[in-house]
């Protein structure tokens, strides 16, 4: 029991890589805010989780600046504290380089980079309380650079950018600020292995593990560990759950 008493946000939680985390941090012993749009698939997991912790579900678009205060306000509000925040929440759509719109680079920007600067101000007050831990997401797309991937992929690397600054800032005071970056089966990534087995195959065969990490097993229990005590003394680091596809230099 790790994270026994603890308090994590985590946006983007109601299915996927989210759901994952919010599953490990609660056999952990944490209490989970849920922070989603799909009320249909949040409550499905906020029942699973009251199975094993407290936690409560919010339907908020996060995307609109104006929401964000007022979410980490309810979180306090309920549980008392803030200890964890993952920004996990990213809506992008792919196209070549040169058929990249302002349109898709907003989407992605709006829903992942803005939305993780927004709340790491926000919860800023509650973690210096706490000694808390934030818990971004890179991706293996900005990384390596990945074709289709320009809007997707910047603001992934803006995220990255920002979390070595705040690391850098906060860092006396106690709070750390790391980031994932996964490859993982999530329900998305299982409609795509449907309808183009040939490129899931490939993409498998260049995972030296051979194949795609557990949202709940791989990315869940590496934020647990990102956000316990036994990882105190890392921050600003991106660290790679994906099997080996990448390796940092």
């Amino acid at each position: 029991m790790r994270l026994q008493g603890k308090v994590a946000l985590i946006t983007g939680s109601a299915s996927g890589i989210g759901k994952g985390i919010a599953l490990a941090m609660a056999k952990e012993g944490a209490h989970i805010a849920v922070v989603d749009v799909n009320e249909e698939k949040g409550q499905d997991t906020v029942q699973e989780l009251n199975e094993l912790t407290e936690s409560i579900l919010i339907i908020k678009d996060i995307s609109k600046q104006k929401n964000i205060a007022g979410i980490v306000q309810e979180v306090v509000a309920k549980f008392g504290k803030l200890d964890i925040l993952v920004n996990n929440a990213h809506v992008s759509r792919q196209a070549l380089f040169t058929e990249t719109t302002m349109d898709m680079l907003d989407l992605s920007f709006g829903t992942s980079f803005y939305p993780t600067f927004h709340f790491m101000q926000a919860a800023y007050p509650e973690l210096k309380k706490t000694q808390g831990k934030v818990i971004n997401f890179a991706s293996g797309a900005g990384l390596d650079g990945h074709p289709t991937q320009a809007s997707y992929a910047a603001a992934k690397e803006a995220i990255r950018a920002i979390s070595r600054v705040a690391a850098n800032e906060w860092g006396p005071e106690g709070i750390t600020v790391n980031l994932i970056s996964p490859i993982a089966l999530t329900p998305g990534v299982e409609a795509w292995r449907e309808s183009a087995p040939d490129m899931y195959n490939a993409m498998i065969d260049r995972i030296p593990m051979r194949r795609l990490g557990d949202p709940e097993g791989d990315i869940g229990r590496t934020a647990v560990f990102l956000a316990s005590d036994d990882a105190k003394y890392i921050t600003g680091q991106t660290i790679m759950v994906d099997g080996g596809a990448i390796k940092l230099r």
